[in-house]
């Protein structure tokens, strides 16, 4: 029997990005060998604007050659291609519906969240109020379920774990407030707690310390613009 050609697969990410981060959390669960090339988000190197000209953006992962850019994109080319610990839910309702919250979380409670540590400044409880609001329908959604998609970890799962618990919060933490209290978020809590018991996601968590830092900075940077 001929052995079979080994797959080449890249990843150029940056660690403090929840986007490069959920894709390495796919990677690991399904078991696929990867090279990682870390990436300056600030002095982009030549190879990631050459391979995401559009957007300039991390994460973009390269197979045999193949280029994807946008990580839900990369999410979906990754369970279709390695078909083990599937990630996507197989009724296209619930896929659909995982897609939904994906979006919201992208576009409504990172940047919101974000945009709340700047303003907090300007009235730290109205702006506590806006982001809790937003997480609220997070915290609905997990109820009575181990993670989003049920018994095991999935795509929604490294979407909001990647973005809500080692992202944004840490950025609230960055200014002395516990963003997820578990009087308030008690599911969220469970959720959190299970979801740094994969193997796969904790290898991708980033340094507490180093990343408040990080998003320090951005909030810095936010706040000059």
């Amino acid at each position: 029997m001929a052995k079979k050609e080994e797959e080449e697969v890249k990843l150029l990410g940056f660690w403090g990005s929840p986007f490069s981060r959920r894709v390495e959390m796919a990677l690991k669960l399904k078991g696929v060998p990867y090279e990682y090339l870390e990436q300056d988000i600030v002095n982009k190197s030549p190879l990631l604007l050459q391979l995401n000209p559009v957007y300039k953006k991390v994460p973009v992962l390269v197979h045999n050659g193949k280029v994807l850019c946008e990580s839900h994109l990369i999410l979906e080319y990754i369970d279709q291609t390695w078909k083990n610990n599937p990630i996507f839910p197989q009724d296209p309702y619930e896929k659909a519906m995982a897609f939904f919250w994906a979006k919201v979380i992208d576009e409504q409670v990172g940047p919101v969240g974000l945009i709340s540590v700047v303003k907090a400044e300007k009235g730290i409880e109205v702006a506590i109020k806006e982001a809790r609001e937003l997480i609220m329908f997070l915290e609905k959604e997990v109820t009575g379920k181990y993670f989003f998609g049920g018994e095991k970890i999935g795509f929604l799962d490294m979407v909001a774990g990647s973005m809500i618990p080692f992202c944004i919060a840490r950025g609230w933490e960055g200014i002395g407030v516990d963003m997820i209290p578990k009087e308030i978020f008690p599911e969220l809590n469970k959720w959190i707690k299970k979801l740094e018991e994969v193997k796969a996601v904790r290898e991708c968590i980033p340094n507490r310390e180093k990343q408040i830092e990080h998003m320090m900075k951005i909030v810095e940077q936010f706040k000059s613009a």
